[in-house]
């Protein structure tokens, strides 16, 4: 093999890598869409928003429950399977033992702390409700430590196939089922927790036949050297900043419910499960990306890091700046699936399409941070972005409604890209091009924003304006990114010759 083909071989590897990541990235949020029509429909604003609640705390709690060993797995393995490939094995299952262990604990602490609130509200469905999926927090820990140590050694179908597509399309399922038969609100809950038991065997099997394939050393051997303590020292402030990842993403509803009610928890959920299902890019990026930023950085490659960071920005904005431009412009059509109760939203899930977009134009910052070893600057970001949106919420909830929410997270999405840009410039050293993604805005803006206004302007804010704008703006985008592809590197994504 030539010097020159390997590196080609290398990028199309990448490309095919992105492109199955984002088909399972765009079924998973797909899935998760089609998830919160079934709970408007079938349970109404106020009975979907318990529901999104009990959904809220979960996920919250599942941040702690991992104990990081998730984001552990996708930094050292790669680092381990250059340096030290004899430890992968023993170091990849005690990865998934510690977030079994973890996540127990939570499961505990999680029930308790529902039961106390059962006794002081028992008229409350909310804490049965939580308390039912704290059940199956151990599972939901051990599962995503046993993907990422799969896709972290490489292995990105099994990723997509379980986590982003089997398990949703099950809880869909589940969740569909349970609200037909007239299930309570817990039972519900239960569906849509069930079926993460089943992923997580699954997982453990895909896992099991990656290691036959990978030598490795006693587990004495393992103890006896500095890899466990490496391990829980990146981990620990790595518990801090996923937890309150996870809060930044789901302690508005919660906020919001306590302010304003179950039903603007609902109307605010269902605008903000919008929101998350436009970010598929940003995942399948990050599935992708990761492990090899954290390689990169272990070789001390500055210049391929910046390259990847360039060509992953580009990718973000290009991939994710349509959606949420369309969703934005026509929020009340998106909204108007769910019943006219969501209507309200509209304004919401405008502000909050504006705060993604402005908060990917920096790149996957965090993923950087984070690949660099870098988890306690991590862990203080997200204490500062989650306390300002907590503190934010009440005032402008009290002034705006829930559109005050919408803002208040919008503020604290573009505050933690921005600690994270600069910390990669100043602790760091390594000087990210800070227009990476400005290109690619423009294509969508020009392509497919204009488009959008225009066909709002004339057609109103009704289902056959967005179809007239998605038509032309996907004919436009399409083209430009034809005539572009090389500026926006997108000839990766075609198969090898």
């Amino acid at each position: 093999m030539t010097a020159v083909a390997a590196p080609v071989r290398e990028q199309s590897a990448l490309g095919r890598r992105s492109v199955l990541s984002f088909a399972g990235s765009a079924t998973s949020a797909l899935l998760g869409f089609l998830l919160v029509v079934v709970l408007a429909r079938s349970l109404g604003d106020a009975d979907s928003g318990i529901v999104l609640q009990a959904i809220a705390v979960f996920m919250i709690a599942l941040g702690f429950a991992r104990f990081g060993m998730d984001s552990t797995a996708v930094w050292l393995l790669p680092r381990l399977v250059d340096d030290r490939p004899q430890q992968v094995r023993a170091t990849a299952w005690f990865l998934i033992a510690v977030s079994g262990v973890a996540g127990t604990v939570c499961a505990v602490v999680v029930a308790v702390g529902a039961g106390i609130a059962a006794d002081a509200d028992p008229a409350d469905p909310l804490p049965a409700a939580v308390r039912i999926s704290a059940l199956f927090l151990p599972f939901a820990a051990m599962l995503l430590t046993a993907l990422a140590v799969s896709r972290a050694l490489g292995r990105i179908s099994e990723y997509v196939l379980i986590g982003s597509v089997g398990l949703p399309a099950v809880r869909l399922l589940a969740v569909a089922a349970a609200a037909l038969l007239g299930l309570t609100l817990s039972g519900v809950v239960l569906a849509w927790a069930l079926p993460v038991a089943a992923a997580l065997a699954l997982a453990l099997v895909v896992v099991s036949r990656q290691m036959r394939g990978i030598g490795g050393e006693a587990h004495a051997r393992f103890f006896a050297t500095e890899l466990p303590t490496r391990t829980l020292g990146f981990a620990g402030p790595r518990v801090v900043s996923a937890a309150l990842e996870q809060m930044l993403l789901w302690v508005s509803v919660l906020v919001v419910g306590a302010v304003a009610g179950p039903a603007a928890a609902g109307v605010y959920g269902a605008a903000s499960r919008f929101v998350a299902a436009g970010m598929i890019v940003d995942s399948a990026i990050r599935v992708v990306f990761a492990p090899l930023f954290s390689r990169m950085q272990n070789r001390g490659d500055e210049h391929e890091v910046r390259e990847l960071h360039r060509t992953a920005t580009g990718w973000l904005v290009l991939f994710s700046a349509p959606v949420f431009l369309l969703l934005a412009i026509f929020a009340p059509v998106a909204l108007s699936v769910l019943g006219p109760d969501f209507a309200a939203g509209a304004s919401t899930l405008a502000v909050m399409c504006l705060g993604a977009l402005v908060a990917f134009l920096a790149g996957n910052v965090q993923t950087i941070l984070l690949t660099a070893g870098r988890s306690g600057l991590a862990a203080v970001n997200k204490t500062i972005v989650v306390a300002v949106n907590v503190a934010l919420i009440p005032p402008l909830v009290a002034s705006w409604g829930i559109v005050g929410a919408a803002w208040a997270w919008t503020i604290a999405c573009v505050i933690d890209a921005l600690l994270a840009w600069c910390e990669i410039r100043f602790v760091l050293r390594l000087r990210l091009a800070p227009n990476a993604g400005l290109y690619a805005f423009a294509v969508c803006l020009i392509s497919v924003g204009i488009p959008a206004l225009l066909a709002r302007l004339v057609l109103g804010p009704t289902l056959a304006g967005l179809g007239v704008a998605a038509a032309v703006g996907v004919m436009a985008f399409a083209v430009w990114c034809r005539v572009s592809r090389a500026r926006l590197r997108l000839t990766t994504l075609r198969p090898p010759e």
